[in-house]
């Protein structure tokens, strides 16, 4: 049995993973304008620099899942963190844009195996009860590091430019990879190894409970990262918000999702879970209300624009703390495999509605404000079908 002291080690190297992965879509996001300028970039080519990185990020979680269940999860994670240590190196070089946009390829790649597996690693080794407990504070410390990485990289870009971001990424990347080689153990792998045939995701469609629990967390972090993909041109360059005060904006909506998840993890098991659900779905229909509204009226208010978002994230906090464990725990044998398609999904629908924010673009909120409504609708709908499954609820309550 591992000491406490070797759990805490673990822990923080996690941690380390999380940090890495809730920095490394954000901390550049501030240096859109420069790069923009200095590659002679369309907005559609700007936001193309996310969208890679989110293919590459899906493309990688297409597999990830799958070698973890036959593999182990050390010997992925490792690789991936090598793969995002190569591209960053890229990034930091890019003499010309196809480098760079190669470099974030390979950096969306890499990041795959420490976002999903190091969710997997507190699977693994607590039950339901505790997982929840541990996702919700694991939450709570990546998104703070969301929340304070627009904050750093505008400071960054303002003094070290563009590549400062890159070679902060790049140093985070080494000191991950070393701890995660030094201190994650390497866990016993079943006997019965998984293939990795496509035919191995089919229990996971037969399942309908299973498909209504993927489908909402597929569409609930989309609106939050279109608006974070789109805002540095919409506040910046459009809307007169400085670049020092830029990632104040953005950060305060990843940090009151990092607060909430900690405080909501501290008391998850005083509420019963489907009447908190009903509750997120009730904040959810107010942000939609007020995008709407701030969308039909052309709103010119980043503050506005700011709190119409912030009600959607303190709504995602209890669906994303119950929810995710929900669906690794109800086919326990496929925890990679569920993981990665669910990380997957969401990426690809965050792809597309980026690009379709950035080809509509037009210099204001309203074709942003419209397509961010969309996909709250569908969190909407989908959310409900989740708590209306008597098998999903039964289940939530007897692992409570």
């Amino acid at each position: 049995m591992k000491t406490t002291s070797n759990k805490n080690i673990i822990l923080f190297t996690i941690i380390l993973m999380d940090l890495l992965v809730g920095m490394e879509f954000d901390l550049f996001v501030p240096s859109f304008p420069e790069l923009k300028n200095e590659f002679i970039l369309t907005p559609f080519w700007v936001e193309a620099l996310l969208s890679i990185n989110f293919f590459g990020y899906c493309l990688g979680l297409f597999f990830v899942g799958a070698l973890a269940d036959r593999f182990g999860r050390k010997p992925i994670i490792l690789l991936g963190l090598t793969t995002f240590i190569v591209g960053s190196i890229l990034c930091l070089w890019a003499p010309f844009y196809a480098v760079l946009l190669s470099g974030r390829f390979l950096q969306g790649i890499g990041i795959a195996s420490p976002a999903i597996l190091s969710f997997l690693i507190i699977a693994d080794t607590y039950s339901l009860k505790k997982q929840q407990y541990y996702i919700a504070m694991l939450n709570g410390l990546k998104n703070a590091s969301v929340a304070i990485a627009p904050v750093i990289g505008s400071y960054i870009t303002l003094y070290f430019h563009w590549r400062g971001n890159f070679t902060t990424l790049l140093l985070l990347g080494i000191i991950t990879l070393l701890m995660t080689l030094a201190f994650i153990p390497t866990y016993e792998l079943p006997e019965q190894k998984e293939t990795l045939s496509l035919r191995g995701y089919m229990p996971l469609f037969q399942s309908k409970s299973m498909i209504f629990l993927m489908v909402h967390l597929v569409f609930l972090f989309v609106p939050y990262w279109i608006f974070v993909g789109m805002s540095p041109l919409l506040y910046m360059q459009d809307l007169g918000v400085s670049l020092s005060h830029f990632g104040y904006y953005q950060g305060a909506l990843a940090l009151s999702f990092a607060v909430g998840s900690v405080g909501y993890g501290l008391m998850i098991h005083r509420f019963d879970h489907k009447k908190m659900l009903h509750l997120s779905n009730g904040i959810f229909t107010l942000s939609l209300l007020l995008i709407a509204y701030l969308a039909f009226v052309n709103s010119t208010q980043p503050l506005a624009i700011t709190i119409a978002l912030l009600l959607f994230v303190i709504g995602q906090i209890i669906p994303s703390t119950i929810i995710y464990p929900i669906c690794l725990n109800l086919m326990p044998q496929l925890k990679g495999r569920v993981s990665g398609l669910v990380y997957a999904g969401s990426l690809i629908l965050q792809s597309i509605g980026l690009q379709l924010a950035g080809l509509y673009y037009v210099g204001s909120f309203r074709n942003i404000g419209i397509i961010i409504a969309l996909f709250i609708l569908m969190a909407i709908i989908s959310l409900f079908f989740v708590i209306s499954n008597r098998d999903i609820m039964n289940f939530s309550q007897r692992e409570k």
